[in-house]
């Protein structure tokens, strides 16, 4: 017994000391970044995570940067933007007009509340006016957007919202539809009601809408190069129907899903039965490229920086305040005149290589 008793006991002391030199190692730590499938999360930070199994990215494969030859195509279009004549002829006296298309937030954060001029001053129209970096010889900004005209407002090519567009911001310039050239889109269908991940979310009723009014655009402006889009900033605040989260939030998909319908059919794949054929080589409809991504999660801050406030919005939380009117103007111009698809011919003394 007694000889077993030391053995025991040699044995827990050289069991000590082992411990004392190779101690366990710690438990590894819990990994950070990716949250869960349901969390909102901006789609230029999200990347290749998903939101209910959908990824990130402004474009496919869960990047922000378009493929190669979706570049290459939006690159060759932006250098035929020139100026025209109102029979849109080439003339050194023509222009060349850059129109925005949507509804009551677009034409607020375009141009004016009421659509028409004059601009106010933080909208981007205004302080496009009196930015010398911008073109103001060739050049000339158009606002086409209304209060009310939601996606269902802009699928028809004989739609009323394109006639007020022709008579009404148009022609009291001395200007006409085939002297627009470049648009911005940003709409949204009112008051949704069913969010992903329903096969029936308002987020698949909205891509066929947006895929809609790209071919009316091109029915009824023949000489439009391409199109810039953008989807809803934050709807958080929002205290109507009118378009709350998450429903401001995925109209970014939407989006998404739109460009990558283009670029996957120019790819060879068959037309998303959603969507329709949208060949630009066909002339169905314009190149599409993302405009300025607007949504936050509120005062979250993007890894940009970019947070909503709620004195961003006005009353309702939806419509921007001056504040939120201001924040889009200046994403517009500084996107504008940086992007590759448009500084060539948006700002002064540039020109397309």
């Amino acid at each position: 017994m007694r000889a077993r008793h030391h053995a025991l006991v040699g044995l827990s002391f050289v069991g000590a000391l082992i411990g004392c030199a190779s101690p366990p190692p710690p438990p590894p730590p819990k990994p950070v970044g990716p949250p869960t499938d349901t969390v909102r999360v901006p789609l230029t930070d999200l990347l290749t995570r998903t939101y209910f199994g959908h990824a990130g990215g402004l474009y496919p494969a869960g990047i922000n940067q378009p493929p190669a030859d979706h570049d290459s195509a939006a690159r060759a279009r932006r250098k035929t933007i020139q100026p025209l004549d109102v029979n849109g002829d080439e003339s050194p006296f023509g222009k060349y007009v850059l129109l925005s298309v949507g509804m009551a937030n677009t034409t607020q954060e375009w141009c004016s509340q009421n659509s028409g001029p004059p601009c106010t001053a933080w909208s981007f129209m205004g302080k496009a006016a009196i930015d010398p970096g911008v073109n103001h010889s060739t050049l000339v900004i158009v606002n086409g957007a209304a209060e009310g005209q939601d996606a269902p407002s802009w699928t028809s090519a004989t739609s009323p919202s394109y006639e007020r567009i022709k008579v009404g911001r148009l022609a009291p310039l001395g200007l006409s539809e085939n002297q627009v050239q470049a648009v911005w889109v940003k709409l949204e269908d009112q008051k949704p009601e069913l969010s992903l991940p329903a096969d029936s979310a308002d987020a698949y009723l909205l891509l066929t809408n947006l895929a809609q009014v790209m071919r009316s655009l091109r029915a009824r402006y023949p000489y439009l190069r391409i199109v810039f889009i953008s989807s809803r900033s934050y709807g958080g605040y929002g205290t109507t129907d009118l378009n709350p989260e998450p429903f401001a939030y995925e109209s970014g998909f939407s989006v998404k899903w739109l460009i990558e319908s283009q670029i996957d059919e120019m790819h060879g794949k068959p037309a998303n039965p959603r969507v329709g054929t949208l060949d630009y080589n066909k002339k169905a409809a314009p190149i599409i490229v993302w405009g300025p991504y607007l949504w936050a999660d509120g005062p979250t801050a993007r890894s940009d920086g970019l947070q909503w406030n709620r004195t961003d919005f006005e009353e309702d939380g939806t419509h921007p305040s001056q504040m939120g009117e201001s924040k889009v103007a200046g994403m517009l111009l500084d996107f504008f005149k940086n992007s590759p698809y448009s500084k060539c011919w948006f700002a002064a003394n540039q020109y397309c290589l």
